[in-house]
């Protein structure tokens, strides 16, 4: 989500004979350049301006919306439980707030890499640009705050939440930038229409050969039987063992699933998201779809830590990124509105449909397993609504309404860190009157 506004500053001033200059004038452009000629000087030896960076206001609103959207099904979800992300199958409008900033992601390394003077410089400032992201997520979502409902900080480094949203963004980045840097084909024959995919294929190669990968391990992997512990009641000394019992291949249920037992494996079953949202399943909660007390019948793992950012599921979270990237291509490589859009609509159309009809054979929409259909169904969404926001905005000019999901977009990370992670609300109830619990917060109505 924050990853644009960390690569943004990638895009190298180079011109190029597509931005309409002879070869004389782009040498005169960049010996012009080298020099520090100032714009007084270019004209008065002839030399033409440089092409002006005109921002891509679309990318800048749709983050914007997605980011209002994702403010809105956190603040309203727990009230309005239609809303709110499926328990398990299915999707509900949170459930696409991630991809949406994954595809957003894709598509802005496309541009900020679309020349790249030295690979091994790019490959460097990717890696510590995702090194700092995934920093920031570990400090944010892996439990050193507490919540507004607690005003002590740290965290027990053996119980540390490794994956999150953040980290998830940071890993996609990262291995769809390595993509963009180096599996590119030097190939000067970009002419319009789909020629341009060539220089690409080796990309869609790694799409095609994660999705593969990822469905294999879903539907092949065996997965034992497993126990967990919890504590019971108020006491935090006293441990509760369930046992969880699967023997089965292929399983797409909360207990018994692939992605659940890679997590339990590889990082440790206290490392994962103590609070499952499978916990909302009308077998764990007698309120489904809101959370609930469990019904009597509930099954063992119910109350079974689950990562919904895990590291299985995060395979197909970088194929999201990926198809971004592919749309960001369109924008490098097709300049005409009309054929920009029909490279978008298309492709997004034909995911949309792809999805739904997996979903209906029986490899259900899921997004806490992040499945293939469920990667179809979002990233197809996004595609259309990111069509449909660059028609609106930068081909009929309608800035005016959007304004404020321009200023959104523009300043993502900072929304995301002082409100979706409470860090604002906190840092306010950290003053109070006496008493911790007279505070701002107490006053409004939030938290206690």
């Amino acid at each position: 989500m924050g990853a644009y506004e960390l690569i943004k500053g990638d895009e190298n001033k180079v011109f190029s004979v597509e931005d309409g200059f002879t070869e004389r004038e782009l040498l005169s452009l960049t010996e012009t350049a080298k020099d520090g000629v100032s714009s007084e000087g270019r004209r008065r030896h002839g030399v033409p301006s440089p092409p002006s960076k005109q921002r891509l206001v679309s990318l800048d609103v749709f983050r914007g919306v997605t980011v209002a959207l994702m403010i809105v099904v956190d603040d309203a979800g727990g009230i309005i439980p239609a809303i709110n992300h499926s328990p398990w199958n299915g999707v509900t409008l949170a459930d696409f707030v991630m991809p949406f900033f994954l595809f957003i992601v894709g598509a802005s390394l496309a541009l900020a890499y679309k020349r790249v003077s030295s690979r091994a410089n790019a490959t460097r400032k990717a890696v510590i640009r995702a090194l700092k992201l995934f920093i920031l997520g570990l400090m944010l979502q892996g439990g050193y705050f507490h919540g507004i409902n607690n005003l002590t900080f740290g965290v027990d480094i053996t119980s540390i939440r490794w994956m999150g949203i953040l980290q998830r963004i940071a890993v996609a980045y990262l291995f769809v930038a390595i993509c963009e840097i180096w599996l590119k084909v030097d190939d000067d024959d970009e002419k319009s229409g789909f020629c341009f995919l060539k220089k690409y294929r080796f990309q869609m190669m790694v799409a095609l050969s994660l999705t593969i990968i990822y469905m294999s391990l879903l539907y092949g992997l065996y997965v034992p039987d497993w126990k967990y512990q919890i504590t019971s009641g108020s006491s935090t000394d006293t441990l509760k063992t369930y046992s969880v019992k699967c023997g089965v291949r292929g399983d797409i249920e909360p207990g018994c699933n692939a992605v659940g037992m890679i997590d339990r494996k590889l990082l440790g079953i206290q490392h994962l998201y103590k609070r499952p949202i499978y916990a909302r399943t009308k077998e764990c909660s007698i309120d489904s779809p809101d959370y609930g007390p469990l019904p009597s019948d509930a099954p063992s793992w119910c109350q079974a830590p689950f990562d919904p950012e895990g590291i299985l599921s995060s395979v197909m979270a970088v194929v999201t990124c990926l198809i971004g990237l592919h749309f960001g291509h369109v924008i490098v490589h097709v300049k005409d509105h009309k054929d920009r859009i029909l490279h978008w609509m298309i492709p997004s159309t034909c995911f949309v449909v792809v999805g739904f009809l997996l979903d209906f054979s029986g490899m259900h929409v899921n997004k806490v397993l992040y499945t293939f259909s469920y990667t179809c169904v979002t990233a197809g969404v996004a595609g259309l609504l990111f069509a449909g926001t660059y028609i609106m905005v930068d081909v009929y000019a309608c800035r005016r309404p959007t304004v404020i999901f321009e200023w959104m977009g523009m300043h993502a990370l900072m929304i995301y860190i002082l409100v979706a992670c409470n860090v604002f609300p906190i840092l306010i109830q950290g003053f109070y009157w006496k008493q911790p619990k007279n505070n701002v917060l107490k006053l409004i109505g939030i938290g206690y």
